[in-house]
């Protein structure tokens, strides 16, 4: 049983990891094909298998992830002002410090459960956010936001004689400029090992004991079971996964400013979660792209382009059907995504990933019989 369960996991890594390494070619078709973009998706992918931890495994409502997103941009861009422009210290430090946040906001917030849990955590971010535009202006810089300069000290690269005379230097790995598509690829690679930590999770005893807290945490806690450190733990987890796709952002744009920790994009990385599946392994990476995609591509669609799009029909239908949909692309991104939500909340409760294995469960016995009934027939005409 083990074995299959093994192989089973194998399958399920190695499908994931060829559609996230094979995105440049099958996003292609859709206008999504472009390095920015694509690594947006891998970056906002890991944020929200991160919150997936926390949320999809223990039911734990967390308003306040945005938090960890803007502190671990914050420790990148530090990092690059004050060691090097190499990414792999960045990301470290990024990991590191919002784990020991998680720590502490962990602490304080899971002393409450429910709603309260969702509220603290919204109000430590918020604090955090106001912190960031004004008492803590000498580290973020406040509204104008950390940036790079000419003059950064950037020990490690003065010491190995890396520090470029004109310009500011450009993030890297090793000498591998960390923009296009390999920029892309380093994230994808970053992804799909956070996915895999994230299968083992799922998979371990530890992610059953976070089930069982889901399931009904009051009746482990009259068994005598201590639920709390369970929590903290995955709350770590889930804050230091935030706190890599922060410093990832910040690899793709040296700049943090305090918008990355503005309660709107807690907000998002909820809806990337319930969107793509609550408590699946690769619905909140689906939530992430859909998300991201009417964000940058459906956002972008004008009437110029809508009249392209329908160019097949005739002159007058051509302008009418433009009419009727202009509404819905454009700057009514979010309307259309408001109301692809909504049919997914009352038709498909569980997310696209519920969705898919509806569907292809249906499905299955009309493919067998379809099957079937062409192998009666060609039996039928051999005889």
């Amino acid at each position: 049983m083990e074995n299959g369960s093994a192989t089973k996991d194998f399958i399920t890594l190695l499908v994931f990891a060829v559609a996230i390494l094979t995105m440049p070619i099958w996003m292609a078709p859709i206008g999504a094909n472009y390095p920015d973009l694509l690594q947006r998706f891998a970056i906002y992918g890991i944020f929200a298998i991160g919150f997936n931890l926390l949320f999809g495994l223990t039911g734990y409502l967390s308003f306040g992830h945005a938090a960890f997103l803007g502190v671990g941009s914050y420790t990148a861009v530090w990092s690059f002002k004050l060691l090097s422009m190499n990414i792999l210290p960045a990301l470290l430090f990024s990991v590191l410090f919002t784990g020991l946040l998680a720590a502490v906001i962990g602490f304080v917030s899971l002393r409450r459960s429910g709603i309260y849990f969702a509220i603290l955590t919204l109000a430590i971010a918020q604090m955090s956010y106001n912190l960031a535009y004004s008492v803590l202006t000498p580290i973020t810089n406040g509204e104008t936001g950390l940036q790079l300069r000419n003059y950064d000290v950037r020990i490690i690269d003065n010491l190995f004689g890396k520090v470029a005379t004109e310009g500011i230097p450009s993030t890297n790995l090793f000498g591998i400029t960390m923009s296009g598509y390999s920029g892309f690829y380093f994230s994808a690679v970053v992804l799909i090992l956070c996915f895999w930590i994230s299968l083992r999770i799922f998979r371990s005893p530890f992610g059953i004991t976070l089930r069982g807290i889901k399931s009904n945490q009051k009746r482990m806690g009259y068994t005598g079971f201590n639920t709390r450190p369970y929590l903290l733990a995955v709350f770590i987890i889930s804050g230091m996964y935030a706190g890599l796709a922060g410093g990832l952002l910040a690899v793709t744009d040296p700049l943090a400013g305090a918008e990355r920790m503005e309660w709107t994009a807690s907000g998002e990385v909820v809806l990337m979660t319930i969107l793509g599946g609550l408590g699946t392994l690769s619905g909140p990476m689906i939530g992430a792209v859909v998300i991201k995609y009417f964000e940058n591509i459906f956002s972008s669609i004008g009437d110029q382009r809508l009249l392209e799009i329908f160019s097949w029909a005739p002159d007058g239908l051509q302008h009418a059907l433009a009419y009727v949909v202009s509404p819905f692309v454009g700057n009514g991104w979010q309307l259309t995504l408001g109301l692809l939500f909504v049919v997914i909340i009352i038709f498909l409760p569980g997310g696209l990933v519920s969705g898919f294995k509806r569907i292809f469960t249906k499905l299955k016995p009309i493919a067998k019989g379809v099957a079937k009934k062409e192998g009666a027939d060609t039996g039928e005409a051999g005889t």
